[in-house]
């Protein structure tokens, strides 16, 4: 992978040292946005090289003394190149997608499914589903394991439950238990999306 050459470790080593003095959980998730910047960076515009990506994000102790002022951990001192985006936020501000519609796609397939049971309900909940998860796994707002681990809580398991569900004939009958596994599935769907939406970065 691109991001893997030397000037990159280079820089992020610098920024790391640089803010030591941040919490090891902050101090990754800075290295992993700028690493994310620099992925999205590459993928939108192919024929820039590192050094010219690396040159846009600014001196790393810069961003390292950005993110440590934001911490609170004194003063920022210098301002970041022109242009360049703010540690910590900077591929969250690339995103094209609000973060809200993979949610709400995710959320919402079911119920269209429960609401429309014959067609064309079930065929759009699986679009709504397979979309969102798309949407999800291509966002800029979320880290690689929270994007995982939404994936799985809010497509993958419902859609295997209800699967294995159909196809061993086991699923609950019409009725109350019906409702209750379709609400406690929705609880679920619904309460990853609220972690997702919380753990979101801005």
């Amino acid at each position: 992978m691109k991001t893997t050459a030397d000037p990159v470790r280079d820089y992020l080593s610098v920024v790391e040292r640089e803010a030591a003095a941040l919490s090891a959980d902050r101090r990754q998730e800075l290295l992993a946005d700028l690493v994310e910047h620099v992925e999205v960076t590459l993928a939108e515009r192919p024929d820039a090289s590192i050094s010219e990506i690396l040159s846009e994000l600014g001196d790393p102790r810069t961003i390292a003394a950005t993110a440590l002022a934001e911490a609170g951990h004194g003063s920022a001192g210098t301002s970041a190149a022109p242009g360049a985006p703010s540690a910590g936020d900077a591929p969250a501000r690339r995103g094209k997608v609000h973060p809200l519609v993979p949610l709400l796609m995710l959320t919402l397939s079911l119920p269209f499914i429960l609401v429309f049971p014959d067609q064309p309900g079930p065929v759009l909940g699986v679009l709504f589903r397979i979309t969102g998860a798309v949407l999800l796994c291509t966002s800029v707002h979320w880290t690689a394991v929270q994007k995982t681990t939404g994936v799985l809580l809010v497509a993958v398991l419902p859609s295997v439950v209800f699967a294995t569900a159909n196809l061993s004939g086991g699923g609950p009958e019409v009725g109350t238990p019906a409702l209750l596994a379709n609400l406690g599935a929705f609880v679920l769907m619904a309460g990853a999306a609220a972690w997702l939406w919380r753990a979101r970065r801005a």
